[in-house]
């Protein structure tokens, strides 16, 4: 069992930067795949980085490459998310997310999710 809560969102203006934290709790936390996902109004779920168990691999939506970094700490048990250049269309609530295998872009491929953070983007 793996336990999420993010923080760090806000309102913010276009080409501004965020950064999101998720603080994991659960035994298992270090073999578990991180991710993030967003979901903005009216729309479905959809992929946005993930990290792999160890931190050295990480995958980006086409939609945030060059823009969001992610990155964890297993020592601390934190999963970040950089967020800079952004922009209204980035506008959503953000979900941290664990699962057990790397690669997986389906929300329906992440076992464990957190409440979710309100990120808002102003033009």
């Amino acid at each position: 069992q793996v336990q999420l809560v993010e923080s760090g969102g806000g309102l913010v203006q276009a080409g501004g930067s965020l950064r999101l934290s998720c603080a994991a709790s659960g035994r298992s936390y270090s073999s578990y795949t991180m991710g993030w996902f967003r979901q903005a109004p009216g729309k479905e779920r959809a992929f946005v980085a993930a990290v792999n168990w160890s931190g050295g691999t990480t995958s980006y939506a086409d939609s945030v490459k060059g823009r969001f970094t992610i990155s964890r700490d297993n020592a601390k048990n934190t999963v970040d998310l950089q967020m800079n250049s952004l922009k209204p269309e980035d506008t959503a609530v953000y979900y941290c997310v664990a699962g057990r295998q790397y690669g997986r872009t389906w929300p329906r491929e992440y076992d464990y999710w957190g409440q979710g953070t309100q990120v808002t983007v102003s033009s």
